[in-house]
């Protein structure tokens, strides 16, 4: 490939990742938007964590089974009890990390 055609290339992969995050945020910044969307797009990320955590905490990869006394799951109930308790991303950070490698000394 030449010089022009990677610059093409770039130009476009950049094109593509902007512009579906500038256009709503272009077209939404003026605009009042409704109370029940604010509620349901706060939502998101939630859902977002909760889809990615729950096969790790939930499941064996190995036997696609539910398993629950895994260290990664008795990790995550007391780390979610603080960050509920406190609502504090750092703090909650530093205890789930402190849990963690503690649980390395569990006998399970």
């Amino acid at each position: 490939m030449s010089f022009l055609e990677y610059l093409f290339l770039f130009g476009s992969m950049g094109l593509v990742t902007y512009l579906p995050r500038w256009l709503p945020l272009f077209y939404l910044a003026h605009r009042e938007l409704p109370k029940w969307l604010i509620d349901w797009l706060s939502l998101i990320p939630v859902a977002i964590l909760c889809s990615l955590l729950a096969p790790i905490l939930f499941s064996d990869q190995t036997t696609r089974s539910l398993e629950l006394g895994k260290p990664e799951f008795l990790v995550a109930v007391p780390t979610l009890l603080f960050a509920v308790k406190t609502k504090s991303l750092g703090g909650t950070v530093l205890v789930g990390m402190g849990l963690f490698r503690l649980s390395a000394f569990l006998p399970i």
